[in-house]
């Protein structure tokens, strides 16, 4: 087996929307610098995702300087600027945690309302807001942005290959929005991970992620269909969930790099 390595790296800016694929990256508090920092809401500022809106998969999202720049087909692009650290804050929920957040500058409601087809705003999480990640595994005081519940989810590319050999129609990494990839090892090798290190930075492996709907919105259309969660459920079930990837917290911070060796430290 050659040398475990980190062939994927990916930031989203934005909570559902595309993500960013990138050569480095810096871990930060929250996770990767920048990683769902940015969150569509509504209703009673309850946040959405592919899961009930697959029409965040046509939101593209480039960096341009200090701004983000939203695409979707149809409309002319957004720039987003993030609100001024001294900005009024509003209360939004992620599953069961609510947390201070704020509204983007004006106009970027009434784009990605038109983009999604219902009345919806975009949040900024600022530096100054706190949400906890789930304990499991975390330091008392670790952070996590709006992510579902941890700052770093892990996939190997062998688990998908493993996958695509029991679908009639393979799908691409997106479907499961990874922030890490990793090339080298056996079909769920990570499951056995506990504790590992990617250049300098260590991880701990926590908790398997349970997939959901978003898996089965094809990221290039937006069209949701039953694969690949039916067919993971036949052999990837616990209970009544069904698990694909590890979620991780990190020790410290560093920079990550594509290439960057990847070291397991500890085994189950």
């Amino acid at each position: 087996m050659s040398a475990l390595e980190l062939s994927g790296l990916n930031v989203y800016p934005v909570k559902s929307a595309r993500g960013v694929a990138c050569a480095s990256a810096t871990v930060g508090p929250r996770g990767l610098d920048g990683d769902r920092r940015w969150m569509v809401v509504e209703g009673e500022r309850v946040f959405l995702s592919q899961r009930t809106r697959p029409r965040l998969a046509l939101v593209s999202v480039a960096q341009t300087g200090s701004h983000l720049v939203l695409s979707a087909p149809g409309t002319e692009p957004l720039t987003l600027a993030r609100p001024p650290e001294d900005a009024a804050t509003v209360r939004v929920r992620v599953w069961d945690d609510v947390c201070d957040a704020q509204p983007a500058p004006h106009g970027a409601s009434g784009w990605i309302s038109a983009v999604l087809g219902c009345a919806c705003e975009l949040v900024f999480m600022p530096d100054a807001s706190h949400r906890a990640v789930e304990r499991r595994g975390a330091a008392p005081d670790a952070e996590v942005g709006f992510a579902d519940s941890y700052p770093f989810l892990l996939i190997s590319e062998a688990s998908l290959a493993d996958l695509n050999r029991r679908l009639a129609r393979p799908v691409e990494m997106n479907r499961f929005r990874p922030n890490l990839v990793v090339r080298g090892c056996a079909p769920y090798a990570e499951d056995g991970w506990r504790r590992i290190r990617i250049g300098q930075v260590v991880f701990h492996v926590v908790k398997p992620c349970s997939r959901c709907a978003t898996t089965t919105v094809d990221q290039a259309t937006a069209e949701r269909g039953r694969e690949p969660l039916a067919t993971l459920a036949t052999y990837r079930r616990v209970g009544d969930k069904v698990m694909f990837g590890q979620n991780l917290v990190h020790e410290g911070g560093g920079a990550l790099r594509v290439g960057d060796e990847v070291t397991v430290l500890e085994r189950s």
